[in-house]
This record gives structure tokens, C-alpha cells and sequence, in this order.
């Protein structure tokens, strides 16, 4: 490894030590992480949409989505028919 040297600004600092203190590890791993993180490619907006598609579909503990727009789409409606 080879040693360096970086300026931190006080917030950066205090995160920094939080960091520390909340995860065990030392503020050197820390910083490595968060520079492998800045080098690993972020897929592009549309592959992330795609490979998200469906990710809720087999799930059974989520509101009727359509109800709740059906809902909201007729107090709009009853909003509206008052002020007219």
C-alpha cells in the first residue's frame, strides 16, 4: 500500500468518525471503500428501470394501488364539481 495524505473538511471529519465508531473499521478501510465505491460503474438509468421491472410483482402485503388512485381521482373530481 502506498501512504497519503488528504484534507477533510470538519463535517467530512465528524462523519468520518462516526463511521468509525458505528462500523469498527478504521478510517483508512473507510476511505478505501469510498474510493472503490467512486470507481465502480453505475449502470445507466434505463438498465437499473429494467432490472427493477417487476421486483414487487409477488409481493401480497401492498396497498391496491389502483383503489387508491380510483380514490384520490374522486375527491379531485368532487373538489372540482364544488368550486364550478
Amino acid at each position: 500500500m502506498i501512504r497519503t495524505q488528504v484534507y477533510l473538511s470538519e463535517g467530512n471529519v465528524a462523519r468520518l468518525r462516526r463511521l468509525v465508531a458505528t462500523t469498527g473499521k478504521t478510517q483508512s478501510e473507510l476511505i478505501r471503500e469510498a474510493v472503490d465505491r467512486l470507481d465502480t460503474p453505475v449502470p445507466d438509468r434505463i438498465t437499473a428501470l429494467r432490472s427493477a421491472r417487476g421486483l414487487w410483482a409477488e409481493r401480497d402485503d401492498l396497498p391496491d394501488f389502483e383503489a387508491i388512485r380510483r380514490e384520490a381521482d374522486d375527491r379531485l373530481v368532487r373538489l372540482f364539481e364544488e368550486d364550478v
